[in-house]
């Protein structure tokens, strides 16, 4: 469903509308009046000749990388901190894709990204320092195209053009690899952010740019299938999410939840809740020791740590929990340190980071799946009249959530270990989260404008047993709203959410899977 979506608003840019908009490339004003063929001209003669190895200012660059021996997410965690040493500021990261080998098929399933940064080493004195970076992580001399633990390239180096012995930019094969077109159109938003993104799309050989260039491949259609997958690294292992919608079980061991507060306050009952979960169809075990109702009172990490530790190392333990998740619902960066070095696999902020000034770096450090959900003022203040206001609610939650994703990643969360959460009843009335439930691909093509990595990001949703589906429903008791909660994550699921966040999983598990079937089936007719 997503990629359909996105897929037409990537479209939506191409042809003329797109070409206003990359063509004025600042190299002189008859090529920002006439076709990308003159400004591609008007590069070329620019940075072609020019002396390469003499740069005082900063460039803005796009690196691509694979691995395909070892601990490949390792391999790539420390080219990416090798990089931030040496020079080279990381800015934003593509999503992550595990793909079939090209070129040398005998050999282990890649993974591939792409990095967007700074620097001002020059381009061949990059080049020195990625292929520093290989050496130090093992790579050596082999079979072209053959196995490696880690294969960085430089894609683009500012605006230029550069040809010499050593480096072609931009790299010469961009344009017949999927592998390395999928991660660099992540990098860009629908709408070029500066001047030196419209010029990379000046320097393909298409009249409109690299998202041309990338339909031409065959584009979103090319995803999850043909050997090439979306995946997040959590657990251990790769989880290929968009395969399948997950089910989050929600489990409070709060006194004060609105819906089940005060039933698992005993490590006995809140195990005998995730085994009955589990069996049910969770695929991830959500747990929260703060209670995020409107007008909560707020924990000190210490208390919330006394009730949540106890019962996640239990349920840590159970053995009916492997293969399975752990999440840790919390706004408190000690409570997410401590819970994953108790087995956490996943933090789960409805702030974002907002309530916490070192959650973002102490997620960056643990290098665990971070949930960033959109949320106005806090728990006590969220529902005020001031933080109800929207001009246009799923334009105005793409565009803050962007802002929160954008200073997560700057302090080290790569955009492939992120998870998106429109936030349904944090900061919304009953109208605004009927307007967020119905425009999921909407919020998606929103981000999209600015970020597609994160517009193809995962995206969770929890409308389970919310006040506006009792307001809806005429049903005051949150018990109660379990067949409204069945029909929001129907709606969801079908509007391109991966994840829902339940607490009646038996019921909401089946939705899930009919409408899985549904979109598999409509995805095999549409192929």
């Amino acid at each position: 469903m997503q990629n359909t979506t996105l897929g037409l608003a990537e479209k939506a840019f191409l042809g003329m509308n797109f070409i206003k908009q990359v063509v004025p490339v600042k190299c002189g004003r008859r090529a920002a009046k006439t076709s990308f063929a003159a400004a591609r001209l008007c590069l070329s003669r620019r940075f072609h000749d020019a002396p390469v190895e003499v740069n005082s200012e900063e460039q803005e660059v796009v690196i691509a990388i694979g691995s395909n021996v070892g601990d490949r997410v390792h391999n790539f965690e420390e080219a990416l901190q090798r990089m931030k040493k040496s020079d080279i500021q990381i800015t934003r990261h593509a999503c992550l894709y595990e793909t079939e080998p090209a070129y040398v098929t005998d050999q282990p399933r890649f993974l591939n990204s792409a990095v967007r940064g700074t620097t001002k080493l020059s381009p061949h004195k990059l080049l020195a320092t990625l292929k520093e970076i290989e050496r130090d992580l093992g790579r050596t001399a082999g079979i072209r195209y053959g196995p490696r633990p880690i294969d960085l390239d430089i894609l683009f180096y500012g605006s230029r053009t550069v040809n010499t012995d050593s480096l072609t930019i931009p790299h010469e094969r961009i344009w017949e690899r999927p592998f390395v077109m999928a991660p660099l159109i992540d990098l860009l938003g629908v709408q070029a952010d500066n001047e030196t993104v419209k010029s990379w799309h000046s320097l393909t050989k298409h009249p409109g740019g690299l998202f041309e260039a990338w339909e031409e491949l065959g584009g979103e259609s090319l995803v999850g299938k043909d050997g090439m997958e979306r995946v997040l690294p959590v657990g251990n292992r790769l989880w290929s999410w968009s395969a399948n919608t997950s089910v989050m079980g929600v489990l409070n061991v709060t006194p004060d939840s609105f819906s089940d507060g005060g039933k698992f306050l005993t490590v006995e009952s809140a195990v005998s809740q995730v085994r009955s979960m589990l069996a049910e169809g969770a695929d991830i075990v959500d747990l929260g020791a703060q209670s995020t109702r409107p007008m909560a009172s707020k924990l000190s990490p210490e208390q919330e740590l006394d009730r949540l530790i106890p019962v996640l190392e239990a349920v840590r333990d159970m053995p009916e929990m492997v293969g399975k998740l752990i999440s840790v619902d919390t706004f408190h960066s000690r409570v997410a340190l401590e819970a994953v070095s108790k087995g956490a696999h996943l933090v789960n902020d409805v702030s974002g980071g907002k309530l916490d000034a070192n959650m973002h770096h102490v997620v960056a450090s643990l290098g665990i799946p971070y949930i960033v959900m959109h949320m106005r003022g806090d728990p006590s203040t969220m529902q005020n009249q001031e933080n109800l206001v929207y001009y246009d609610v799923c334009s105005d939650v793409a565009s803050e959530l962007c802002t929160r994703v954008r200073d997560a990643e700057i302090s080290g969360i790569p955009a492939w270990k992120m998870i998106i959460d429109p936030g349904i009843g944090f900061s919304k009335n009953t109208e605004q989260n009927l307007d967020i439930l119905m425009g999921l691909p909407a919020i998606r093509s929103e981000i999209g404008k600015k970020s597609l990595a994160l517009a193809h990001a995962p995206l969770l949703v929890g409308p389970s047993r919310k006040r506006f589906l009792g307001e809806v429903c005429g049903r005051p008791v949150a018990g109660e709203r379990d067949p409204a909660t069945v029909a929001a994550v129907t709606t969801a699921v079908l509007g391109g959410a991966n994840i829902v966040r339940v607490h009646n999983v038996r019921d909401n598990s089946d939705a899930v899977k009919l409408c899985d079937a549904m979109l598999h089936r409509r995805r095999n007719r549409g192929s």
